[in-house]
């Protein structure tokens, strides 16, 4: 009798750990919407050129699980309160991670928001926060659009967006097939905008475009039902570009020739490994793309935040930074939670070094 409650009371433990898992996994696209994308062959979207998303092996796992870096930090991470609204002028604040706010002259976009405190489809298991969010949702202003760059959990957070719903009226805007994800977490359909690569949505005075990224998608069984992007995102005469999460590869320059240069330059520089060379850039990797992008100033993302790869957690910065002072590459590598004005950013002050 004893086991059998014991049997009970674990599956009921089971279940409750679980129990935000199915609507966390999103919607189903339909496929015949999904037909007029270029990318979308053989009922899933495809990147530009074959790339590994790579699948870990049992060493990958060991060293993720027992691996000798220093994947946290050793002190809590300083963080920075929210400052004074602006109204003019190209700002931009990252919030950890890939999350960060963008505004031009008043304005405000947000991207990929992630404020819950693990980035996986259950809040008891997955990875978790190595700092706090910065900032409120409450603090953050009147956005003109929510854009997110894909439908990974680190990118696409159901609790997040479900929050956003209440809070604010702005559109999302999302690659094809994240629309699924979206209704079914209650978010009403006038407020949902899919483009395809190379198409835009204007609001507010900002035009934001979706562009090549080379990655992939899914966040349940499927891979590949819904699209990932990159972002331009302009208003007026000043222009931002968002990598999402990418390998390197040559639609960097395209994508610079046809829409830089850009005042900023958010590039995904962690998470990286050579089980999937192709689905996340080395810091390298980045600056050449910064490169090819006609990019002003550099602001890192996509590190700090959550363990997502086998590298300390500081490492990504130190190359990046390593690398921006030998190509003399403007770079800014703001704290959670603060502001950079892109036209007088700070200087580099390698606040993280100390946590290392």
């Amino acid at each position: 009798m004893k086991k059998a409650v014991g049997a009970l009371l674990g599956l009921a433990g089971v279940a409750w750990t679980l129990r935000d898992v199915p609507a966390a996994m999103g919607g189903t696209p339909d496929p015949e919407q999904m037909n007029r994308s270029p990318q979308f062959r053989d009922g899933v979207f495809h990147n530009r050129s074959e790339a590994r998303a790579g699948v870990p092996d049992g060493n990958t796992f060991r060293d993720f699980l027992f691996g000798k870096e220093k994947r946290k930090p050793s002190a809590p991470v300083p963080l920075v309160g929210p400052a004074a609204p602006v109204s003019s002028g190209l700002h931009v604040t990252w919030y950890g991670h890939a999350s960060a706010l963008i505004e031009i002259d008043g304005a405000s976009v947000l991207l990929d928001p992630v404020w819950s405190d693990r980035c996986s489809p259950s809040s008891a298991v997955g990875p978790k926060r190595l700092h706090p969010v910065p900032h409120k949702l409450s603090d953050l202003p009147r956005l003109s659009a929510i854009v997110i760059s894909h439908d990974h959990y680190d990118h696409l957070d159901m609790e997040t967006v479900r929050a956003l719903r209440e809070t604010q009226s702005a559109p999302f805007v999302v690659p094809l097939g994240l629309g699924a994800h979206l209704r079914r977490w209650h978010v009403p359909a006038e407020r949902i905008v899919e483009l395809d690569w190379n198409e835009s949505f204007s609001v507010n005075g900002f035009s934001l475009t979706a562009t090549a990224a080379q990655h992939f998608s899914g966040r349940a069984f499927t891979r590949n039902v819904t699209l990932w992007a990159s972002w331009v995102i302009k208003r007026g005469e000043r222009s931002v570009f968002y990598s999402g999460d990418t390998g390197y590869f040559d639609g960097y320059a395209e994508i610079g020739a046809a829409h830089g240069p850009f005042d900023a330059v958010l590039m995904q520089i962690g998470a990286y490994n050579d089980a999937w060379p192709d689905i996340h850039m080395t810091p390298e990797e980045g600056l050449d793309a910064f490169g090819d992008l006609g990019g002003k100033l550099l602001i890192p993302v996509h590190w700090a935040t959550f363990n997502l790869a086998m590298h300390s957690w500081t490492e990504p910065v130190d190359r990046v930074w390593a690398e921006a002072k030998a190509r003399d590459v403007a770079l800014a590598v703001p704290r959670p939670g603060e502001r950079v004005n892109v036209d007088d950013p700070p200087g580099v002050d390698g606040w993280w070094q100390a946590l290392a």
